[in-house]
């Protein structure tokens, strides 16, 4: 007797997809598959794991080689660890609703085992096969892709069971049968041709972080008159821009409200914070985020609500690097400064009183700001390069600085 063959049957991963391109399709996966058709990009760069890996997993390393980054040593490698647990933390509930990770972007190395016909008339769905052996590399959304990986090969370190994982979906989009060179381009596109976010906006847009919601309840707290109308303070704060416009309402941004507020905790060390995370446990001195928000919203609350004219007219109160200079002054007035340089709050208030918010080159040039050949000031320079000399100028009144911020020379 001799068998038949079978026919009409194609094996392998079946992904249920919608195309948007003729060589790509978009849909979600789970956590196994995942696993499964992609192999661990950690993996892949250990030569001894390696050495002992199958014929196919060497081959797939060499084409990941063609169009990824290494991880190995780089910060690439050092995201995965925090970006599981973030992940980890979001699948808890941890986070609630405000957690979010990107579709990956997979490159699928030859053309599909199969594709079926709409499975709905006019929906646009099919089903896909991805055949066993087929290679298929994260092109984008690496990082992501390893920390999966972390989370399925122990997901008791984080908190997690298998089961969990598995009722997870993760949005994928696919580009199929692709020269290595297109691949390698669309990595360079997603990677470059996007502008990078600013860390420190980055930073204003992060509810999470303790100075960017201190910033809000500050902002919230004051309660200012424009046009013969009382409103929040806060409906003056631009939060998704690097600095205002001309034709904007706003009159600073909550990237410099926060740089405030974050020196105001740490004094100069603030600084150095302005473009990082501040954690409730990592507040100066141990002090409680509850007293920390009782000491400092008032304070600064009361600063804007009586120099408000100052914002209004987007002097030079309202650069990023004068704020921070402000806030390392009125950290001074904080209980938890050094005792030997602690201020009162009345003393914060005769050092700002007498300072010109005016952005003119004779109060402000060489110290928060420099004035270009035509006498324009560029109050760009930033927090971290001109706010420690701002705090001084404030400080110190009889400095060269300090007279010249209060117009008591040319």
């Amino acid at each position: 007797m001799r068998l038949t063959m079978p026919t009409g049957v194609i094996e392998g991963t079946q992904l249920t997809v919608m195309p948007f391109r003729d060589d790509a399709v978009v849909g979600t996966l789970s956590v196994p598959t995942l696993v499964q058709l992609v192999p661990s990009p950690r993996a892949e760069e250990d030569p001894r794991k390696l050495k002992a890996a199958s014929g196919l997993v060497r081959r797939h390393a060499e084409l990941r080689a063609t169009v990824q980054r290494t991880l190995k040593s780089s910060q690439k490698g050092r995201n995965v660890g925090p970006y599981a647990e973030y992940i980890a933390a979001g699948l808890k509930g941890e986070l609630g609703a405000a957690w979010s990770t990107p579709p990956i972007t997979l490159w699928h190395a030859g053309p599909l085992a199969a594709i079926s016909d709409e499975l709905v008339p006019g929906s646009g769905l099919r089903t896909l096969t991805v055949a066993p052996g087929t290679m298929v590399v994260a092109i984008d959304g690496e990082t992501q892709t390893t920390a999966w990986h972390d989370l399925y090969d122990d997901p008791e370190t984080y908190g997690l069971t298998y089961p969990e994982l598995a009722r997870v979906r993760i949005p994928f989009e696919l580009y199929v049968d692709l020269a290595p060179a297109d691949a390698r381009q669309i990595f360079y596109d997603r990677n470059v041709q996007g502008v990078a976010v600013a860390k420190n906006l980055a930073m204003s847009m992060d509810q999470r972080d303790f100075g960017t919601r201190l910033a809000h309840v500050v902002a919230d707290s004051v309660k200012v008159e424009v046009d013969g109308q009382r409103m929040p303070f806060g409906r003056l704060v631009n939060s998704s821009k690097r600095q205002v416009s001309a034709g904007d309402r706003e009159v600073v941004t909550l990237s410099a409200l926060r740089a405030l507020v974050v020196t105001t905790l740490y004094g100069r060390a603030g600084l150095a914070r302005s473009a990082e995370s501040v954690h409730e446990d990592e507040l100066p001195a141990g002090v409680p985020a509850e007293e920390a928000e009782a000491m400092v919203v008032p304070l600064l609350a009361r600063l804007i609500s009586e120099r408000f004219p100052a914002f209004a007219a987007r002097s030079a109160l309202t650069a990023p690097a004068v704020l921070a200079g402000v806030g390392i002054a009125a950290h001074h007035a904080m209980p938890w400064s050094e005792a030997a340089s602690r201020i009162g709050v009345e003393d914060l208030d005769r050092l700002l009183d007498g300072i010109r918010w005016e952005r003119e080159a004779a109060y402000w040039n060489g110290v928060a700001a420099k004035a270009g050949t035509s006498g324009r000031l560029n109050f760009s320079g930033g927090v971290k390069d001109s706010g420690g000399r701002v705090a001084d100028a404030i400080l110190y009144p009889a400095t060269e600085a300090g007279r010249r911020i209060r117009g008591l020379q040319a």
